[in-house]
């Protein structure tokens, strides 16, 4: 055969197969990849995150198993109850909470509703939560700062660290009205005192889900943004803040401390 006439039959047959070795690498999502502007492990984003389901608990901006005790004066905007502890063990004073406070007995502030069931409910749909938070698969970013997130930018996505977490300076969440943030802790969450969580872009605090394994301290004068699903106790001290929720599996600890229940 002419050799000038098979090499332009050669040619094409090498092109055919590189081009569909292209298509075939770009069609294939990388499982993890460098983002360093979150300077973390980001594994390959499996698509837009769902909320979690907070049922009856999500009618609650303070809800716990083992009671509330309180530094007056607080400041609480929603309902708050705590099942299946008597209602003695709720601290608060009437004037310090625009809702109701709920409770299982006769026990408890003298403005209290009495309601078991609504209660039980409740406290059953705070840890069907925690545990649909808790078992969310597939983390955008894992281990991110090594558990210490001062000075970050986060984006929208499922985050999870496999030991404490820290907050020693401001954070800024980032995102539109219809992202949602999910962050998964297998120790401590630890905010110091006067650090500040700042929303960006549009980002709302009901679309924000802090689930940990163990105790949450914000510190002194100290602002939070976003439900907390704690399987342990939640601790605010003097003059801190949060537009959110207090989700507790044993108590919550107020100090003159400032509570909203986001729209």
């Amino acid at each position: 055969m002419n050799i000038n006439k098979v090499l332009p039959i050669t040619a094409l047959l090498l092109a055919g197969l590189m081009t569909g070795c292209k298509k075939e690498s770009v069609g294939q999502s990388p499982i993890l990849s460098s983002d360093s502007s979150t300077s973390g492990l980001q594994i390959s984003d499996p698509g837009l995150l769902a909320p979690v389901d907070l049922g009856r608990a999500g009618q609650f901006t303070i809800l716990s198993k083992s009671g509330i005790t309180d530094v007056f004066p607080s400041a609480i905007t929603g309902d708050v109850g705590s099942s299946p502890i008597t209602g003695a063990a709720i601290h608060l004073t009437c004037p310090e909470v625009t809702g109701t406070i709920y409770s299982v007995d006769a026990a408890g502030p003298p403005c209290k509703v009495t309601n078991s069931s609504r209660l039980a409910t409740a406290v059953g749909d705070m840890q069907t939560a925690y545990t649909d938070a808790a078992g969310r698969p597939n983390p955008k970013y894992l281990n991110l700062g090594a558990g210490n997130i001062g000075g970050k930018t986060l984006k929208p996505g499922l985050y999870k660290w496999t030991s404490a977490l820290v907050i020693p300076t401001d954070i800024t969440i980032s995102g539109n009205n219809n992202h949602v943030w999910i962050f998964q802790v297998a120790g401590t969450l630890t905010m110091s005192s006067g650090v500040k969580i700042i929303l960006s872009g549009g980002a709302q605090a009901r679309n924000i889900f802090w689930q940990t394994s163990g105790k949450v301290i914000l510190g002194t004068t100290s602002h939070f943004e976003g439900t907390i699903l704690c399987k342990t106790g939640i601790n605010l001290r003097t003059g801190a803040s949060i537009n959110g929720r207090l989700l507790a599996q044993t108590a919550v600890t107020l100090q003159k401390s400032t509570v909203n229940r986001p729209n």
